[in-house]
């Protein structure tokens, strides 16, 4: 079993090049954050929020669950995004999915993973409702990448149905919501459909967002 004494070197060193770079670093970071970002993402621990968008701590709020997805009842969601957005007050909500999810894969393959399987239901419903779009890719990987994409396309819209988006634009708050997909293989994010800051109704943006993906890859 691994030690977590190397961990806690890390620390140490982490912490002293902060404070290296800039003495009263802690000082400032343990009495604010006002982050413009929050960050709906993958468990995956090759998927670090701050790092792939070159950030600071305390400049992006990060949730992160298995496949990111957003539930209408997952209370732990709900209340980030809530914390978020009337309490933060961010301006950018980004669901950001990732190219090679296992979650989404095992879904593609139809393989278990154990407990998560119940988890992973929601995907499933995706990929049957969207199961003309996917039935026209052959391969189980270029499969997996498209239900990754049409999984943050859903989970946008689920963002903007909850009544805490809802509200937010009802009282003319500023405030966005974006898909993006991470590539594992570049270390690059790409937009997945349009963004919706409540100017057009969700639906509306969700239709574009789906054409969007049915586009061939040159007209992208």
């Amino acid at each position: 079993m691994c030690s977590l004494n190397s961990l806690f070197a890390n620390n140490r060193a982490w912490s002293a090049q902060c404070v290296a770079s800039e003495a009263d670093y802690f000082t400032r970071l343990a009495h604010q954050q006002a982050p413009r970002f929050l960050w709906i993402g993958c468990s995956d621990s090759r998927v670090p929020a701050n790092e792939i968008l070159g950030l600071q701590p305390g400049e992006v709020f990060v949730h992160r669950n298995l496949a990111n997805l957003v539930v209408h009842s997952d209370l732990n969601c709900l209340s980030v995004l809530q914390y978020a957005v009337e309490t933060l007050k961010v301006e950018h909500v980004m669901v950001v999915g990732h190219y090679g999810c296992g979650g989404i894969q095992a879904v593609t393959e139809r393989r278990s993973v154990g407990l998560a399987d119940n988890w992973l239901r929601h995907v499933e419903d995706i990929a049957q409702k969207h199961d003309e779009r996917l039935s026209d890719v052959c391969h189980d990987t270029e499969r997996g990448a498209r239900l990754c994409e049409l999984n943050v396309i859903e989970q946008v819209a689920n963002v903007c149905r909850t009544t805490i988006l809802r509200r937010a634009w009802y009282r003319g708050q500023r405030i966005e919501v974006h898909g993006l997909v991470y590539g594992l293989a570049d270390g690059l994010l790409r937009r997945v459909g349009v963004s919706v800051n409540g100017t057009n109704t969700w639906t509306e943006r969700y239709q574009a967002s789906l054409q969007s993906l049915d586009l061939p890859k040159s007209e992208d």
